[in-house]
């Protein structure tokens, strides 16, 4: 029998995973769907960190996991390639920019004090690459930045005990708990399970009678050709309006934007090439130094994004089987507060309860009481 048994062998996983080990529990196995691990979200991320969020908890998982990555190397021994480039919010009318200022007043209450608002005749100073004629304004943060989502899954998974191309496809249940975890493969009994499972987690509860309110939401990214028109320094730099945002990776810049209708075929990682012809024009539009820029189709990417109605996390025991934990729904933000998802987590299932963070904003029972998160569209 394994100790544990987490479903979902991407970076939420592997944190899970780690973390129960560095408080003693030695038999934890990882079941991963793919031929290997990082097949999945987290291979398609592009590894953008922020503390700027409009809910404290938000802010308060972003601000561990970064305590977290500051002294991941000497935990795992491997570099998560933390770099802090900062993020840049541009408002466009009073409006945004007021949600922007209130978020602010979040965040600093969380304890983000370094963040500032900007006036449109400093926002050149951040970002000089841009166009800013219509700015009201922008909201900045300096120890905001990127990470590496592969190499943190690395560091995470080393001495991990991973079984990869097993995908659950049954649960043994008996008295209110899960007493082992089918895949085609045959039976694994378990002590507890933790889904962990990103845009299929809905499926996994669904074995346990669970309807987990988990959906997969397609994201695209463009990517340009290899080019030296904007420096790696530049921060990730993100337009509130339509939420369309870029940023430098590795010679290349990446352009998202989230295009509103539903994705043809939600689970294609293929780039439509109307989506990709729209970002182009808006790339050029708004950063003047790629409008002779071409975009590479090759090299562009679709994945998944594990959602929640209220883009917040699920974390925690479910409230309907007694040692069956969730770590799922984090709405796009999964990779970043990895770290702090995986060790409060392993609290709970060794503690009884949560040390490092009041965490009960995420419990997975908070849809049915009535009690979901608030937060601003734009964060």
């Amino acid at each position: 029998m394994s100790d544990v048994v987490v479903v979902g062998a991407g970076v939420i996983g592997a944190s899970v995973a780690w973390h129960l080990r560095r408080l003693g529990v030695r038999d934890v196995l990882l079941l991963e769907r793919e031929s290997a691990a990082g097949l999945g979200s987290t291979g398609r991320a592009t590894g953008g960190f922020r503390a700027q969020f409009g809910t404290e908890i938000n802010v308060r998982l972003s601000l561990l996991s970064r305590e977290k990555l500051l002294r991941f190397h000497e935990e795992t021994g491997v570099d998560p390639g933390f770099a802090q480039r900062g993020y840049l919010w541009i408002a466009q009318t009073q409006e945004q920019l007021a949600q922007l200022e209130s978020a602010q007043r979040v965040q600093r209450a969380a304890g983000l004090h370094e963040a500032r608002m900007l006036a449109p005749g400093e926002i050149a100073g951040i970002n000089p690459w841009i166009a800013v004629h219509d700015a009201a304004g922008a909201a900045w943060c300096p120890s905001d930045g990127f990470i590496r989502p592969l190499e943190i899954l690395r560091g995470y998974l080393r001495d991990a005990h991973v079984r990869t191309g097993a995908r659950v496809v049954g649960l043994r249940l008996g008295a209110g708990r899960i007493e082992a975890v089918r895949t085609q493969d045959g039976e694994i009994p378990a002590g507890c399970v933790v889904d962990a499972a990103g845009p299929w987690a809905g499926e996994v509860a669904r074995l346990a009678g669970i309807e987990l309110p988990v959906a997969p939401l397609r994201r695209q990214v463009g990517s340009t050709v290899a080019s030296a028109a904007l420096p790696a320094e530049m921060p990730m730099t993100i337009w509130t309006g339509d939420g369309f945002h870029l940023r430098v990776r590795e010679g290349r810049v990446l352009l998202l934007w989230p295009a509103p209708g539903e994705p043809r075929d939600p689970w294609s990682t293929a780039v439509d090439p109307e989506w990709l012809a729209e970002v182009a024009r808006k790339a050029a539009a708004r950063v003047p130094a790629l409008a002779s820029v071409p975009l590479d189709a090759a090299r562009s990417w679709a994945g998944l994004y594990e959602m929640s109605p209220d883009k917040h996390a699920l974390l925690g025991r479910a409230p309907e089987c007694e040692n069956l934990f969730f770590a799922n729904g984090s709405s796009g933000h999964g990779v970043m507060h990895a770290p702090a998802l995986g060790q409060v987590l392993a609290e709970i299932i060794v503690h009884g309860a949560a040390r490092s963070l009041d965490v009960r904003a995420l419990r997975p029972s908070r849809f049915a009481e009535g009690e979901p998160n608030r937060a601003p569209e734009i964060l």
